[in-house]
């Protein structure tokens, strides 16, 4: 199993828009996908009860709840038959929190948007991700989405000029599109949407599942090759839903 994680010590940074596009992505690609909400406000497990039963399915882990009947350890538990886990982390993590989140991570994405207020949180959340995580095996898979960046504005050079500083690289640029409202809404993922409607959009998600899938590749080569590269997996069932 791979286990995906999504940060940023600031709310409203996009981490639940990344967390269930990517589950998403994921699961088109015939991956046994689960989502983790360990955010209280509860946003991608709302997103997941819109989720159509026709789409691909993702399993829903709740784990800003608590049962004091259960374990911590069994409720946060997957399924045994998962093999990507995505985890939608909650804002205001310190760096003790970040290393608890991300300890056994396989990949860690962190959305930054272009404002001042975010590329600050961002410098020291990236700080103590990197000083404090004992887990992480290499900068190499830690990456940055640049998050509703309008191209050619000041914000945009300004977050370009912040992510220029440190050698982590950007993964994708996702669009101020409004294909994420409604899917939000929906309970899709950007790659459940015609071609007509999420042309534009849908190559940042190859990208990320594309830089996800380098690891697993990198994992399981003393296993044999994956049955189907998740890049291309994603095209495949994207253009299913051509029109």
């Amino acid at each position: 199993m791979h286990k995906i994680v999504i940060i940023n010590s600031k709310g409203g940074s996009g981490k639940t828009t990344v967390s269930v596009n990517l589950a998403a992505a994921l699961a088109a690609s015939g991956e046994r996908t689960a989502l983790l909400d360990l955010d209280p406000q509860g946003s991608s497990m709302r997103w997941l009860k819109q989720r159509s039963e026709e789409l691909p399915p993702i399993t829903g882990i709740a784990g800003f709840r608590s049962d004091s009947n259960l374990t911590r350890s069994f409720q946060l538990t997957p399924p045994g038959n998962t093999t990507a886990l995505v985890l939608d982390t909650p804002a205001g993590l310190d760096r003790r929190g970040l290393e608890a989140a991300t300890r056994g991570a396989d990949a860690i994405l962190m959305p930054v948007m272009s404002s001042d207020i975010d590329i600050h949180a961002a410098t020291h959340c990236i700080a103590d991700l990197l000083l404090g995580s004992k887990s992480m095996s290499g900068r190499k898979r830690f990456g940055i989405i640049a998050n509703r960046v309008k191209p050619n504005t000041r914000g945009g050079k300004r977050l370009k000029r912040f992510l220029d500083n440190f050698d982590i690289p950007v993964v994708a640029t996702l669009r101020d599109s409004v294909n994420y409202t409604r899917v939000a809404e929906t309970g899709q993922g950007l790659i459940d949407l015609p071609r007509w409607q999420a042309q534009k959009d849908i190559g940042a998600w190859e990208d990320i599942v594309e830089w996800i899938s380098s690891f697993k590749q990198s994992d399981e080569s003393a296993r044999g090759p994956l049955r189907v590269g998740l890049s291309g997996a994603v095209r495949l069932a994207f253009s299913r839903n051509s029109v």
